[in-house]
């Protein structure tokens, strides 16, 4: 099919939360595009402040057992659809676009598909769970290194990795870990951790509902797996000691959900939202 607007997909990160943690670059495509696809963890400020009310905004988002949950394949499909109607679109992810996204298919797709396309990082939930809560993850004579890991199949990371997290003195991230908060745990002391090290779970980071709650390893047992909701961030590590010191983001918000979900009506302020 001819091109001839020139349009292309911009796969551009949103940031963790806070609307104003998107990038500069991010913002300009935002004001550009003529339809966005967007996951569910991206704050609808960003729409109601930054977008315009005639750009087309498509909810893709993703929900763990969710009936409403978007499948990749459809997301791909969508990307297709879109650019071939000559659309500029951006398809914006929470977080950052390359750490535990879908970032490969949607390349895959428009790379099949000969579609131009252009990068645009975000701030990281990591980064900004972290920054967020006073905890800097490779705080010196606290650790020298940060791993970003998740767990959502078991089979993922084997017993000698267990066996290597436990014993490491790098800072540990797990993401999306709202639901493996205890089984991880449990993992590493039985992998024989240093029962003391503290362990902060985030959520909603960078939000005006962020809740942190930290507790040592050796009382995670108190803990249950449905305790916290989704986005949530588990850091692990010497640093999180930092927290208590330099916790310097307050927030008097009653806490509940802020992020869109399948089930919301799909409006943000002059903003229909197609699902």
């Amino acid at each position: 099919m001819k091109n001839e607007r020139n349009n292309k997909v911009i796969i551009a990160g949103a940031g963790p939360g806070d609307p104003e943690l998107i990038t500069l670059k991010t913002f300009r495509a935002l004001e550009n595009a003529d339809v966005i696809i967007t996951d569910r963890l991206v704050s609808p400020e960003i729409f109601s402040r930054f977008v315009s009310a005639k750009t087309e905004i498509i909810y893709a988002g993703k929900e763990s057992r969710r009936v409403n949950s978007t499948s990749q394949i459809s997301i791909n499909a969508m990307l297709v659809e879109e650019w071939r109607k000559g659309k500029n679109v951006v398809r914006l992810k929470g977080g950052d676009v390359s750490i535990f996204s879908n970032i490969l298919d949607e390349l895959q797709t428009l790379t099949h598909n000969k579609i131009p396309y252009e990068i645009i990082p975000g701030v990281s939930a990591a980064l900004g769970a972290a920054a967020y809560a006073g905890i800097p993850l490779t705080a010196r004579n606290h650790a020298t290194a940060v791993r970003f890991l998740t767990w959502y199949d078991e089979s993922i990371i084997t017993n000698e990795t267990w066996k290597e997290l436990a014993h490491t003195s790098d800072t540990l991230v797990f993401y999306m870990s709202g639901e493996k908060v205890r089984g991880v745990i449990e993992k590493l002391l039985s992998n024989n951790i240093n029962p003391e090290i503290e362990v902060a779970v985030i959520e909603q980071a960078t939000t005006p509902h962020q809740r942190i709650t930290t507790f040592r390893i050796s009382d995670a047992t108190q803990r249950t797996n449905n305790e916290f909701i989704s986005p949530a961030l588990m850091i692990i590590g010497n640093v999180v000691s930092l927290h208590h010191e330099f916790n310097w983001f307050q927030t008097e918000n009653e806490f509940s959900t802020y992020f869109i979900n399948s089930t919301d009506n799909l409006k943000i302020k002059d903003h229909a939202i197609r699902a």
